[in-house]
């Protein structure tokens, strides 16, 4: 049974930082590719980072490019977000996403399809 477990969400003021961790069992993490993904009520889930399986290329949505960092540490099967000089317009909920099927070392999936499991989301507040 494959689970992603999310931590290290919560409440902090504009210009902060937060890191959200993802650590998955029942996958072959190594060879996963790993995303973040957010969401607002009223809007679809989007992508804000990837991460290829072999952690050499990564992805960033637009918005959060120049702060926000994704990584992985394959060797404790999980992957990280660092969020730094937080808006508020970062305020969503977040998911962490695996994507176990087989795919090339750089493969880097970019949408939601792409992935096939899925955290339980940690919300994250930003207050101006």
């Amino acid at each position: 049974q494959v689970q992603l477990v999310t931590s290290g969400g919560g409440s902090v003021q504009a210009g902060g930082s937060l890191r959200l961790s993802c650590t998955a069992s029942g996958l072959t993490y190594s060879r996963s590719c790993m995303g973040w993904f957010r969401q607002v009520p009223g809007e679809e889930r989007k992508a804000v980072a990837t991460i290829t399986s072999d952690g050499k290329t990564t992805n960033y949505a637009d918005a959060v490019k120049g702060r926000f960092i994704i990584s992985r540490d394959n060797a404790k099967n999980t992957h990280y977000l660092q969020m730094n000089s937080l808006k508020p317009e970062d305020t969503a909920m977040y998911y962490c996403a695996a994507d176990s099927r087989p795919r090339p070392p750089d493969w880097l999936g970019r949408e939601i399809r792409e992935y096939n499991y899925w955290g339980q989301g940690t919300q994250v507040t930003v207050s101006s």
